[in-house]
């Protein structure tokens, strides 16, 4: 097995098992990516076969459209007003359920839906579990007004937490910046390692023409690892 096919089991294996807690009834928050988009695909089936009555808030544009196909009753925050669980990918999963998020560019909505959640569940392939975040960039959500000047700002700002590098990276989309479903900038930060996410979170946060960042510290209270071989690891937050 390649290591792509590997991991495609992986994701389908943490996204089935998600899928057992889901309820009649729920309101449930929709991530987004590539293990969030199965585990929609999983749970329009589950409607069909069961009659499985749950309404559900998407993360993006991209889920929105994929609930759709997939038969799953849309809503939104407003109208929910909370959920009872959101399930979602990361790029990354420390042992304290300390997550880097925001490859697919999501990341604002992703934070808003999981923290407006009693429980957000995290799906991921086992490749996805580190000891310590900071091999996956960071990304970080900043306006494009003078986003150049919050750029140096951010670069700056790294120099007094424990990383082992204080770079910041524009994302393009071929040509063009990248723009958020929220017509926003992402800068990425090729960070290696972070010593404390949490207060980097915090230090990232206060910067005027920072709206979010990928970091979620505190936010997920279980996290589901698929195998290669179709099996899947449970893992809950101290």
């Amino acid at each position: 097995m390649s290591t792509e096919a590997a991991k495609e089991a992986g994701k389908r294996a943490a996204a089935r098992a998600a899928l057992e807690h889901v309820t009649d009834g729920m309101k449930l928050g929709l991530g987004t990516g590539s293990t969030a988009q199965i585990f929609v695909e999983l749970l329009g089936e589950r409607i069909a076969a069961e009659g499985l009555q749950v309404s559900c808030v998407p993360t993006s544009q991209a889920t929105g459209r994929d609930a759709q196909r997939a038969g799953a009753p849309l809503t939104t925050l407003n109208a929910a007003g909370w959920l009872d669980l959101t399930i979602d990918g990361a790029d990354e999963v420390d042992p304290a359920l300390a997550l880097i998020k925001g490859g697919g560019g999501a990341l604002l909505i992703e934070k808003i839906v999981a923290c407006a959640s009693d429980r957000m569940i995290v799906i991921a392939d086992d490749s996805k579990r580190v000891e310590t975040l900071g091999r996956f960039p960071l990304p970080v959500e900043i306006t494009p007004y003078g986003w150049q000047t919050t750029c140096a700002v951010v670069e700056s700002a790294l120099a007094e937490h424990d990383v082992d590098a204080c770079k910041a990276e524009l994302r393009m989309r071929r040509d063009e910046p990248f723009l958020t479903d929220e017509g926003n900038m992402i800068l990425d930060l090729p960070l290696k390692r972070i010593g404390d996410a949490a207060a980097l979170e915090r230090g990232l946060t206060m910067i005027p023409g920072v709206v979010e960042t990928g970091l979620f510290v505190g936010v997920a209270d279980l996290a589901i690892f698929g195998t290669a071989e179709g099996g899947a690891e449970t893992l809950s937050a101290a």
